[in-house]
């Protein structure tokens, strides 16, 4: 029984582009594809602050203030993803898009893993809110507490736990709209230029605010495939890997909603 015999180069397309689609999507992060080093090396990225200054001022008075930037060098650890994709040949045969099938999963599947260590540096947000309810007001808040200069040339999200979505579907009423230009999966609507996605793990009760500067993910370019096959047995093994670090880049582009 002869098996199909797939170039590396063909599957590992077929990966990435489920990767990079799914990032395309989200736009929850920048995205930096010039990542160097393997799996345990460490890399020093600054994580960046600021302070207010701005006051109101009578006439002939100056600021007493002023905005002052500063940063803390973090030490991260680059990640390596995998996956492994076994089948038999008789499965191949009998049914020819389990491969397909199973090659579309790996690139969801490595996205999903990389996709939770995201959402795990955007809640490390040291901005923070204490509303006592998900209104129009608190979201309004939120989105000046990131000091945002012209907030109509900038894209804001929030990630939002699905057990809060029936309160704040019922605290914004009409002031929740519906967008189709940023309609994705788990789009809800938007709400004083805040984009709201429902989560699943996000945390019930907060509110992640944030732009897409926030976070950065770094990957190498590409998705490294490798194939093995038991020529005894006739099971092949497909194992598909990614490079990449998720950090918090800049601390000034997020805020926690924490209801009080």
């Amino acid at each position: 029984m002869a098996n199909t015999v797939y170039e590396n180069f063909f599957l590992s397309n077929e990966v990435e582009d489920q990767f990079n689609s799914h990032l395309d999507l989200a736009q929850f992060c920048t995205v930096d594809r010039h990542l160097e080093g393997t799996a345990g090396m460490k890399r020093i990225i600054n994580v960046y602050s600021a302070t207010d200054g701005t006051e109101k001022l009578a006439k002939g008075a100056g600021n007493s203030k002023s905005i002052s930037v500063s940063f803390v060098p973090k030490e991260y650890e680059i990640l390596l993803a995998q996956n492994r994709f076994d089948y038999y040949d008789e499965e191949a045969m009998t049914d020819p898009n389990i491969v397909p099938v199973g090659m579309k999963h790996a690139g969801t599947d490595l996205f999903n893993t990389a996709n939770a260590d995201i959402y795990a540096e955007y809640a490390k947000a040291t901005l923070e809110t204490n509303p006592t309810a998900f209104d129009f007001a608190a979201f309004v808040d939120a989105s000046a507490k990131l000091g945002l200069e012209n907030i109509e040339d900038v894209q804001l999200f929030g990630f939002v736990n699905p057990d809060d979505m029936g309160a704040i579907r019922k605290a914004l009423k009409d002031d929740l709209k519906y967008v189709e230009a940023f309609a994705r999966n788990g789009y809800v609507g938007t709400v004083a230029g805040i984009n709201l996605y429902g989560k699943a793990d996000a945390t019930a009760g907060t509110i992640v605010v944030a732009t897409k500067e926030a976070v950065t993910l770094f990957v190498k370019t590409g998705v490294e495939t490798e194939q093995e096959r038991d020529g005894n047995t006739r099971q092949n093994s497909i194992f598909n890997r990614k490079y990449y670090l998720a950090a918090l880049t800049d601390a000034t582009k997020a805020v926690k909603m924490v209801k009080a």
